[in-house]
């Protein structure tokens, strides 16, 4: 059964895609359009009550939230593809506490930033550049224990690429792309490296393509 992904234009479905590559299983992609208010359809909503992309459906199986979707089929498919989720059980662990360190440290910033920089006119408010600049503050410090931890190993949760790594691909790439805010990478010789190295994995490059 192939896997539907609804949403793939926007960056948090992106994190299901190059997963789902990464691990080497068959998908389609679903369009749904935010700005057009597709996520509010009844038929939608079904799937996903709170209104939000992704969603997937594999057969009779339907789970939302990414990263919930990323957990879940690299657990599935644990010894087919890359192994995201570690060998042993300290491996393991630390690919949860980075994989929520992205969630509740690193995301809310990043989010703020391509909300009022990148969507704000399409959503139909004013950008709020007092938000703007706080938000990269934060992400800033952020960054700053990144590069502390990718000071002492290659990828976030050791020497090893993980989900970690991967959840940050799809944000990252409006940051150092069309929110024109790279610096905030290059400044840092660690996250920098860590950011060319997990942005040039075929996994990624081809979600850029679809």
């Amino acid at each position: 059964m192939v896997v539907k992904v609804y949403g793939p234009a926007y960056a948090s479905p992106k994190r299901v895609l190059v997963c789902l590559l990464e691990k080497g299983i068959e998908f389609e992609t679903v369009p749904v359009d935010i700005i057009k208010g597709e996520t509010q359809n009844p038929d939608f909503l079904n799937l996903q009550p709170f209104g939000c992309v992704p969603v997937i459906q594999d057969g009779d199986y339907t789970l939302f939230e990414s990263r919930a979707i990323i957990r879940y089929y690299s657990e599935k498919y644990k010894n087919q593809g890359t192994d995201l989720l570690g060998k042993t059980i300290d491996e393991k662990g630390l690919v949860e506490q980075w994989l929520e360190v992205e969630a509740h440290n690193y995301h809310p910033h990043i989010y703020n930033l391509a909300l009022h920089i990148l969507f704000a006119s399409a959503l139909g408010f004013e950008a709020d550049q007092k938000v703007i600049e706080e938000s990269e503050q934060k992400l800033a410090k952020v960054l700053d224990i990144y590069e502390a931890r990718l000071s002492k190993s290659k990828y976030l949760a050791g020497d090893f690429f993980s989900l970690a790594d991967l959840s940050h691909l799809p944000f990252t790439q409006y940051l150092v792309g069309a929110m024109k805010k790279e610096h905030l990478i290059r400044d840092r010789k660690h996250v920098s490296a860590w950011w060319d190295d997990i942005s040039n994995r075929p996994s990624w490059k081809k979600v850029l393509q679809l």
